[in-house]
């Protein structure tokens, strides 16, 4: 009778682990560890100096402590000499007592002398060794926190939108080097969030621009047949102008997205230049409404994208003409150059508008009052814009209600 073959048994465990080993926590070399090290190697340094330069201070005042004070001179008749006790050299005058008691006090005054050098140049010492101990500290502390350095140009550098950049930080695996590969890994997922939001950015202008234009150039060739009945005109020019409308906030949303980026591409754009063309494409609007438009542009260049900065202007100047009073209103468009910094200011009358409700004006859909909500007027999204490009420019917009109604918007840039 044949045999069934024993099924395979499983394979041998291997005799090693294959993860790799892992140092215990407290030999880990981590920041702690060389501090102390580092610390602790500079203070026995500075000990074993310190000892060793007031052994050789305290051997040299033993040295002078110990001098004869005075020597025997002559022959038959004992005569005594002292440079250091010279009241002894008269000892042949002296009685007994008095010798003695001037030679205690020659050793007295001799042992003080050799005390007061000894503290006065050990407290030079210690004033050299705090000196070099400090200079020693300063470079040693530099060397340890360089990767903080080497860290916060990456980060200075990141924030200037160059997201490819990397610390990759060599060396000891401590919590430094934790801290920059936990940074690139941030920079890492970072730079995808971003390169998957450009990537929608441009499908969804593709995608939701198509369809508007279908839509437009239909209604488009409908109105233009003479024979339809009027109903179906006026219906088409509503539809058409509800499409112009949203055309207008596709193209504020995505633009809105591109320019909450820093801008990548600058050139030299004149801000007086970027404000006349604004007025020029604002003027048949304003002169249908009866606001005169004013104001002194003197040349500010900056460096920057011309079209975003173009639509600042036009943004800021289409709401000054739109939001005014019903008569003799006006707008003020002035640039120049302040303290480094160009300025774009667009004053008008209107409206009193609330110091409080400023901040709101800002933001996307965010409107004053329920006028403001009109098809005529825009979508909502121009001062959101406006707020957005500035940023990616570097510079920041100020919005001040003007006395007897009307807004001040200061647009400052870096030149």
């Amino acid at each position: 009778m044949a045999t069934t073959p024993a099924p395979p048994g499983a394979p041998p465990k291997p005799t090693w682990d294959p993860r790799p080993a892992t140092p215990l926590p407290w030999l880990r070399p981590t920041i702690r560890i060389r501090l102390t090290l580092l610390y602790g190697g500079m203070f026995l340094i500075a000990g074993i100096l310190l000892l060793s330069i007031i052994y050789l201070l305290a051997a040299q005042a033993l040295t002078t402590g110990n001098e004869p004070l005075f020597k025997i001179v002559g022959g038959t008749d004992i005569k005594v000499s002292s440079d250091k006790c010279p009241v002894v050299n008269n000892a042949s005058n002296l009685s007994l007592s008095t010798f003695n008691a001037a030679i205690s006090e020659c050793i007295d005054h001799q042992r003080q002398v050799a005390l007061d050098n000894l503290l006065s140049r050990s407290l030079l010492a210690l004033l050299g060794l705090a000196v070099i101990a400090f200079a020693f500290g300063y470079a040693m502390a530099g060397r340890v926190l360089s990767p903080l350095g080497r860290i916060t140009r990456t980060a200075r550098a990141v924030a200037g939108s160059d997201l490819s950049r990397r610390i990759e930080l060599d060396g000891p695996d401590d919590e430094l080097k934790e801290l920059a590969d936990t940074f690139d890994d941030m920079l890492e997922r970072l730079q995808r969030a971003f390169t998957a939001q450009q990537r929608f950015v441009g499908n969804a202008s593709h995608e939701l621009r198509t369809p508007l234009a279908i839509n437009r150039t239909l209604l488009e060739v409908h109105l233009s047949d003479p024979n339809a009945p009027v109903e179906l005109q006026q219906l088409g020019k509503t539809l058409l102008a509800t499409n112009e409308r949203s055309e207008q906030l596709v193209e504020g949303l995505l633009l809105l997205a591109r320019s909450d980026n820093q801008i990548v591409e600058r050139g030299p754009v004149d801000l007086a230049e970027v404000a006349g063309q604004a007025i020029d494409q604002v003027h048949a609007e304003a002169e249908a409404k009866g606001v005169r438009i004013t104001g002194d542009r003197e040349p500010a260049v900056v460096r920057g994208n011309g079209v975003l900065l173009e639509r600042i202007a036009l943004n800021l100047v289409q709401n000054a003409v739109r939001y005014n009073v019903a008569e003799q209103g006006w707008v003020e468009v002035t640039t120049a150059v302040e303290n480094g910094h160009a300025v774009l200011v667009v004053t008008n009358t209107g409206p009193v508008v609330p110091a409080y409700e400023i901040d709101n004006l800002f933001e996307p859909f965010r409107r004053l009052r329920t006028e403001r909500t009109g098809s005529d007027k825009g979508v909502g999204l121009g001062l959101s814009i406006v707020r957005s490009v500035a940023r990616a420019h570097g510079g920041h917009i100020y919005a001040q209600p003007r006395e007897g109604g009307g807004l001040v918007m200061r647009v400052t840039l870096p030149v």
